[in-house]
């Protein structure tokens, strides 16, 4: 993107835990054989594209990329967020909620998309991939608070989709993977050790603890 949010992409991202490395702990009890499994798995099973068009996928990648910024990363390491958007709209697989009246989940994903991307042309004239950081996160802003033309959504509410979809499955699917552990100091899965000191400020003897404070939040502002 041509231009740069001075508050957000110029201040780089720094953990607390700077040195925490959870795989670090793939050989110790922390870890069993299922727990490695799944992490792997994680790790080095990255979904192809398979429902989205080669479009709609580098428009989710955007919206995904200003939500979720991931500057301070390689590609190699960036969690690929829209990758298992895709795949869980591929195989249509659903945490068992539907709300009456409300498209299928593939519905309400490609309207959401589409409605994004009419509601970036109407108030700027170009793609929403065009947008300065900025002004991505001045239109999801708008979003969130419901601004938006009721004719370009087909059905769905703005708001809805921005906070019921597309930001809920985002949070859910970046924080689920090892990288986002070490950068919030998470041990992993309980499996087999468990988390035994649980009080405030409590910590079992091989958690992390904080080196500095978070100089800026990852995420929208």
């Amino acid at each position: 993107m041509a231009e740069t949010d001075p508050e957000v992409r110029e201040v780089p991202f720094e953990t607390p835990y700077p040195d925490y490395d959870v795989l670090g702990k793939w050989d110790s009890p922390s870890y069993n054989d299922a727990t490695r499994r799944v992490v792997a798995d994680r790790l080095h099973n990255v979904p192809e594209r398979r429902f989205f068009d080669d479009e709609t996928f580098a428009l989710l990648r955007a919206v995904i990329d200003a939500i979720l910024p991931q500057q301070d990363r390689t590609e190699r390491d960036r969690i690929k967020v829209e990758a298992w958007i895709d795949e869980m709209l591929y195989t249509n697989k659903s945490d068992g909620t539907h709300y009456a009246g409300t498209p299928s989940r593939r519905e309400v994903w490609t309207r959401g998309l589409a409605g994004i991307e009419h509601e970036t042309q109407r108030r700027h004239g170009k793609g929403f991939r065009e947008l300065s950081f900025q002004e991505q996160h001045a239109l999801l802003k708008c979003l969130d608070e419901g601004e938006a033309d009721p004719d370009a959504w087909h059905g769905i509410d703005a708001k809805s989709f921005f906070r019921g979809h597309l930001l809920k499955e985002s949070v859910k699917i970046y924080y689920a993977h090892p990288y986002a552990w070490d950068e919030m100091g998470f041990g992993g899965p309980a499996a087999p050790r468990g988390y035994l000191r649980l009080g405030p400020d409590d910590r079992d003897p091989w958690e992390a603890r904080e080196d500095r404070a978070p100089q800026k939040i990852r995420g929208l502002p």
